[in-house]
């Protein structure tokens, strides 16, 4: 019952001939895979059993192939499983098994019938469980054999990381299992494992995600389309991804499943782009060698004979390995009967029944044995499992083209010459190619700064050697050469610091970098407080003589300035010693974001760079940029307090004002600047040298420039006040004054007596007013030695002009002691000034006709109104000359204060 048994006209043997039953298990009336299995293999087996017959290979004895329809159902296998066992004769073996299903339950059962299994279209992995299944064999690869392929190919192209994307179904599983065991023992990662029920385009998503550039996907071809969809969407697709899936669908299944997958608004086209390039993975249903197979014939001719043969059946993946299954059904009972024979037993194959264990463990160990060439390869079993050969196909223009095959049993890869097309120049990486790449300052760059840094240190030491060979001259001895010196060095010190500021990785070492990164902070530091440090202590000095007036003078030397420029460097010193022994600087290497290579290759480059920092960078930059500021700020105030100061060569505050407006503005600039530009150390660079260089540059040049233009152009004008012009309009008050004497009645004695006492009160003032002075010069001058010298000959001179005591006797009497005075200094001419004079020694200046003219000037005046009203002629109310000759003093109010005119003067 339920058997079909051999019919279809095939011919039949002799009576004599004893039979050896094969019980046949097949779906033969229902659809399997969209393809009828049972139907579409039956040509292929009568082609293998009449060759055999024709051989006589298994003389005296006839094959019997009993067919019985499992139309993949369970029960209904299982009962055509019993009926054949029940109402049959004894099968020596059974053949065929195509549902998953059935073929697993009667494999399980198979033991304690002592039956042996040989499939030809099982390919579940389950069955390879040779401990659950010991009696199963199959011709037919199972999926898991696909598995050994793509390690190969993984290898050949050495992708040494992928993803795989699974449908949740138990087949799939099974085979994403034993992949990663396979890929894990030869050191290949698995970067991601996704898996999907409906939609995959989340796990599509992920795989880009993680940056899964080879995927290996286990999915059937309705999911396929769906996959394919997503992957459009994600850009997944093209040169830089490889797509591995299985290659057991359909012919043209992208036509079938085009409707479904329009569905989800993925165009034909679109769906044809993503596809484009896929490799397919499956067994190779014919051998492609041109090799004769046991039955004597080729691959090929047996191909034609298939086809010639099914006439209306429609075709069978799996014909070609039912057809190598008949012969290895044959040559294992061959094999057998041999064994057989050479025992001492004398026992028959066909006297075996269920229950003999001797007779079954001979038929298995004879189905291990078998090893020959058939229509599907190289038929060899290991464990059970068929070590067959495996095709890879890719998706090229709309169609799937064979470009290599794999050999399970020599475990070689065979790649056809010139099939496979990748859609770039070369095959994609297996993930995104970094290519560190560590940024360097450009050459050409730091040659230009370079040169420009060198052109500033030329400047800086012309300034210098112009400051040491002018040092005796007066603008540039009141300019306070030392600390122009030590401005000038503070300059070269930044200067250099570029240099350093510009080898990195290409140029040092790293350990010598780490070293720099010290060093050049170091100079730097000390090269900005050196340079302002002296312009501000030349600053103080100005600010202490002139805004103090009333206190004691004492000489401040250069050594006292230099002193509070040390005091600033030590402060410095501390705040770096500090900084390298707790916290030093180390070199740091900073990774930025990946950029796509400007050459267009499928790699990406990360930059990296190479900083100076520490643990508390930000703590130790902000005690250094406070320190300096507060600095700043100083010199800020000492310039706007001696803004007033009317000497050039003494108050440089115009010129340290806008240096530190410049200097200010320029860091802050380029502070900024420089930290939004950390990923590039071309313009970084860039930017801290040439804040560096116009910082310097423009300092040096405010300092020094004027100095170099006066001193060429008019040497005097830089050291005189403007007491020329004090002296001018003084020279016409006096005119005034002589005009309007012979117009002035006599005052009475009692009143002359008090202005002459009043008189002397404001000459002794002037007096110490005028020693002020003179002590104020020698201070900026800084020629303490000389202070005696001038001041005894100061001090003569005013008491020759002085002790004009008898100016109160006559008008006439004081006349001629003026005249008599006049008469002994003739060069005194309050107009005229010798040129030749201004260079000489500052001894001889303090008492050149210049000094002693505008001496006169102011005290003269004084006496002359003093002793006016003992001559007859000013009213001792008067304070100063009438504006008329003929104008009465005794009709004009003027408050007799005499304050008016010492403020003046």
């Amino acid at each position: 019952p339920g058997a079909w048994g051999w019919a279809r006209g095939a011919p039949r043997p002799p009576p004599s001939s004893p039979p050896l039953s094969i019980m046949g298990l097949m779906p033969l009336t229902k659809e399997v895979a969209k393809g009828s299995i049972g139907r579409g293999v039956l040509p292929a087996v009568e082609l293998a059993i009449e060759q055999i017959r024709n051989e006589s290979l298994l003389r005296p004895y006839f094959l019997d192939l009993r067919l019985y329809d499992t139309e993949c159902d369970n029960a209904k296998g299982l009962k055509a499983f019993y009926d054949a066992i029940k109402y049959g004769p004894n099968h020596l073996m059974v053949f065929g098994g195509v549902c998953p299903s059935v073929t697993s339950i009667i494999a399980e059962s198979l033991q304690g019938w002592n039956l042996v299994q040989l499939s030809f279209a099982a390919t579940t992995p389950v069955l390879a469980d040779k401990k659950k299944y010991p009696y199963f064999f199959r011709t037919v690869p199972s999926d898991n054999a696909v598995n050994p392929a793509i390690l190969k190919l993984l290898k050949h192209y050495q992708w040494k990381r992928v993803g795989t994307l699974t449908q949740d179904v138990q087949r799939f599983s099974e085979v994403r299992n034993d992949l990663t065991g396979v890929l894990y023992g030869e050191d290949i990662e698995i970067s991601d494992t996704e898996s999907f029920s409906n939609d995959p385009c989340t796990s599509v998503k992920k795989l880009k995600g993680n940056d899964v550039r080879i995927i290996l996907g286990q999915f059937d071809q309705n999911m396929a389309a769906k996959v394919f969809c997503c992957a459009y969407e994600e850009n997944m697709y093209g040169s830089k991804y490889q797509w591995i899936i299985p290659g057991w669908y359909e012919p043209s299944w992208w036509e079938q499943v085009h409707t479904e997958a329009n569905s989800s608004r993925c165009l034909r086209k679109n769906l044809l782009a993503a596809m484009e390039g896929y490799i397919g993975v499956d067994f190779e249903p014919l051998s492609s060698k041109q090799i004769k197979t046991i039955s004597g014939k080729t691959p090929q001719q047996y191909e034609r004979e298939y086809n010639n043969k099914r006439s209306g059946v429609g075709p069978s993946k799996f014909h070609g390995y039912a057809y190598d299954g008949i012969w290895v059904i044959a040559k294992t009972l061959q094999r057998a009967m041999e064994t057989l024979h050479a025992s001492s037993r004398h026992q028959r194959i066909q006297d075996f029944n269920y229950t003999d264990h001797t007779l079954g463990r001979i038929i298995l160990n004879a189905m291990n044995e078998t090893n020959f060439f058939g229509v599907t390869g190289q038929v060899v079993f290991r464990n059970g499992e068929r070590m067959g050969t495996i095709k890879f196909t890719q998706f090229q223009d709309s169609r799937e083209v064979k470009v290599g095959e794999y050999n399970a049993v020599a475990d070689t890869l065979e790649i056809i010459n010139d099939t496979i097309r990748f859609q770039g120049s070369e095959p994609p990486k297996d993930k995104t190619i970094i290519l560190e790449q560590l940024r360097k300052i450009s050459l050409p760059l730091y040659s230009i700064l370079s040169a420009l840094t060198i052109l500033g240190m030329i400047m800086a030491s012309a300034f210098l050697f112009f400051n040491i060979k002018n040092r005796n001259q007066k603008l540039i001895k009141m300019s306070s050469p030392y600390m122009n010196n030590l401005i000038i060095l503070g300059g070269m010190l930044s200067y250099a610091s570029i240099f350093l500021f510009g080898l990195d990785g290409s140029f040092v070492s790293e350990k010598t970098f780490e070293t720099l990164c010290t060093v050049r902070t170091w100079i730097l530091t000390v090269g900005y407080t050196t340079a302002f440090g002296a312009m501000f202590a030349k600053t103080w000095r100005v600010h202490a003589i002139f805004k103090n007036v009333k206190m004691k003078k004492k000489i401040i030397k250069d050594q006292k300035l230099l002193v509070i420029v040390g005091g600033m460097l030590l402060i410095d010193l501390c705040i770096l010693i500090c900084w390298q022994a707790v916290d030093p600087l180390r070199r740091t290497v900073e990774k930025y974001s990946m950029e796509p290579d400007p050459a267009g290759r499928d790699i990406s480059i990360r930059p990296l760079l190479e900083h100076c920092e520490n643990t508390h960078m930000t703590i130790w930059l902000g005690i250094v940029y406070a320190y300096k500021g507060l600095l700043m700020l100083f010199g800020c105030f000492l310039a706007w307090e001696t803004r007033n100061v009317s000497i050039p060569a003494l108050n440089d505050s115009k010129y340290i004002g806008m240096s530190v407006y410049n200097v200010g503005i320029m860091c802050i600039i380029g502070a900024a600047v420089s930290f939004l530009t950390r990923d590039q150390p071309n313009v970084q660079f860039c930017i801290v040298a040439l804040v560096i260089i116009f910082c310097s540059t423009i300092t040096l040049c405010l300092v020094f420039v004027p100095k170099l233009i006066t001193l060429r152009t008019n040497p005097d004008a830089a050291t005189q006040n403007r007491r020329f012009q004090f002296t001018q309009n003084q020279k016409k008050e006096d005119s005034k004054t002589s005009t309007s004497v012979t117009s002035v009645n006599q005052a009475s004695t009692s009143r002359l007596e008090g202005l002459q006492s009043e008189n002397h009160r404001l000459r002794m003032k002037i007096t110490e007013l005028d020693k002020d002075l003179e002590e104020v010069t020698m201070q900026l001058q800084d020629t303490p030695e000389k202070t005696t010298y001038i001041k005894q000959n100061h001090y003569q001179e005013l008491n020759d002009i002085l002790n004009l005591g008898n100016f109160t006797e006559s008008t006439d009497g004081g006349k001629a002691i003026l005249k008599n005075h006049l008469d002994q200094n003739p060069q005194l001419q309050w107009n005229t000034t010798e040129p030749s004079r201004t260079c000489k020694d500052p001894i001889e200046d303090i008492n050149s006709p210049e000094h002693i003219q505008r001496r006169l000037s102011l005290q003269l005046p004084i006496l002359h109104h003093a002793y006016l009203p003992s001559i007859g002629g000013v009213d001792a109310s008067c304070v100063s000359p009438c504006v008329s000759p003929t104008a009465s003093p005794r009709h004009r109010h003027v408050p007799p204060s005499f304050r008016v005119m010492v403020s003046g003067l």
